[in-house]
């Protein structure tokens, strides 16, 4: 990826800072993402222009649902919630949308009315702080709502149309999809929007997840995340598209993490798609360049993209395949992040579709029960191996012939082991291969099933060669003695 300036300036800067304070770190967390609209309705009193039977409308979800929800995901084994903004909104709809999702801001520090109030959000903090879990913000740094007061009280705050014009950067100075566009060069938008973060960890929040980074001024980014780092913040960035070179210069800037969609769209293709798994190793073989890929987001869809079960025009063909991909998630080094409604391969193409209302265990089908249970095991599995949560990763190099269906890699944590075999095959099949062509040491193991419960996968190990038997379309993950 070719660096922009601004980016390279900030590297160059950051590169001779002295003595940098501890790196908050989420290594070993997994996120549950909730648009509190659409989750769980729990104060009937705050439902004004709720319509449920329209996707742009507002449908009633709200904190005190949502914490009364907690449960749910801590059942399913999440250890963090992201929030997508809870923030007052403007109160017209623009484009027949209501603000429902969050990111049209009109007051950055209150809550807005629909979702309940600021101490319906500091019960749910303290709720989720004692179960455990913690609390990830999502904040919006580079617009207000289009109808939002501030956009006439201040023009001064944003790009004008000839700052736009004249800008030689358009993604920071000119309006993303029109929104009113802040200029954070603005000594008093810089403030506002620095006392923002401070707000908000004031109210008990651990993390935050900033919106639209590539629309956001370097200089401010680079203040915003020093301040975020010394305060212990864990600092999560979107860059719509970003690949392992994009997540990479934005960790050396200051993020400790961004989403790797390289991965998802690899994952999606190969997983969902039935494309074969060379994509994913391609992705996989470049984790060497980040300085800190036990960070890394991995997702499989969220808010802004079609629900990955959307894939397949098949259901049943869906459900199985995203129970392959969460257990494949879950194998991977880094931070998964599931977005509601996937641990049970919940369907919906683009915006706003992909934003359905979530269910719960009262009305969910036997199929999507199943699919949610290989989710919590999965998640279960991972937690229970350090290897798995917070071990190093080797990408196994498979033999040519076999690259499209089988992907295998290792999993590392003192003295603990895993081998991690994905099988895209559309049928049980047997493969045997030698430790020396995989690169791997091993010393002769008796016949051991998978960690996955429920599963009919094995491995054993005898005579310098490698012997899997692997189900059609899944994830298995064996334990694996190390040869010292």
């Amino acid at each position: 990826m070719r660096r922009l300036p601004l980016l390279a300036a900030l590297l160059t800067s950051l590169a001779g800072a002295q003595t940098p304070p501890p790196l908050p770190s989420f290594e070993g967390q997994v996120i549950y993402q909730v648009m509190p609209d659409r989750f769980a309705d729990g104060d009937k009193a705050n439902d004004m222009g709720v319509n449920r039977s329209d996707p742009r409308a507002w449908h009633g979800g709200d904190l005190v649902g949502l914490t009364a929800r907690l449960p749910y995901i801590q059942r399913l084994g999440a250890t963090a919630v992201w929030l997508t903004p809870i923030y007052r909104q403007q109160t017209a709809n623009s484009f027949d949308t209501s603000p429902y999702h969050g990111y049209w801001p009109a007051d950055f520090r209150d809550v807005d009315p629909h979702f309940g109030t600021l101490a319906d959000f500091g019960g749910f903090v303290k709720a989720a702080h004692g179960a455990g879990m913690r609390v990830v913000l999502d904040q919006v740094i580079n617009h207000y709502g289009y109808e939002a007061a501030a956009v006439k009280e201040h023009p001064g705050w944003f790009n004008s149309h000839a700052q736009c014009d004249a800008s030689r950067n358009k993604d920071v100075d000119c309006p993303l999809a029109g929104l009113p566009d802040l200029r954070q060069s603005n000594p008093e938008v810089r403030a506002l929007l620095l006392s923002n973060a401070d707000f908000w960890r004031g109210q008990g929040v651990d993390a935050f997840r900033y919106d639209a980074i590539k629309h956001v001024e370097g200089p401010f980014l680079k203040e915003l995340l020093a301040r975020d780092r010394a305060a212990g913040t864990w600092t999560l960035g979107e860059w719509y598209g970003a690949d392992t070179g994009t997540v990479a210069d934005w960790q050396r800037a200051g993020f400790d993490s961004l989403f790797l969609f390289s991965l998802q769209g690899a994952m999606a293709q190969s997983i969902m798609g039935g494309q074969g798994l060379g994509r994913v190793a391609a992705v996989l073989d470049r984790q060497k360049e980040l300085p800190r890929p036990g960070e890394v987001a991995l997702f499989l869809d969220n808010h802004d993209i079609a629900r990955f079960a959307q894939g397949s025009l098949f259901e049943d063909q869906a459900q199985a395949r995203t129970r392959y991909a969460l257990r494949a998630l879950m194998t991977l080094k880094g931070v998964p992040v599931l977005w509601q409604g996937t641990e049970i391969a919940m369907r919906g193409g683009p915006d706003p579709d992909n934003r359905r209302d979530m269910r719960f265990e009262e009305g969910w089908t036997p199929a999507e029960k199943a699919v949610f249970d290989a989710a919590r095991d999965a998640i279960a599995v991972r937690k229970a191996s350090r290897a798995l949560s917070v071990g190093s990763q080797t990408l196994l190099p498979v033999p040519t012939p076999l690259q499209d269906d089988l992907l295998l890699l290792t999993r590392e944590a003192g003295g603990e082991r895993v081998l991690v075999a994905w099988h895209n095959g559309r049928a049980r099949k047997t493969y045997s291969v030698r430790l020396g062509t995989l690169g791997l040491k091993a010393d002769a193991q008796a016949l051991t099933r998978s960690l996955f419960a429920g599963q009919d996968a094995k491995l054993s190990v005898s005579g310098g060669w490698l012997h899997l038997s692997l189900p059609a379309g899944d994830v298995a993950v064996f334990e694996v003695g190390v040869r010292r």
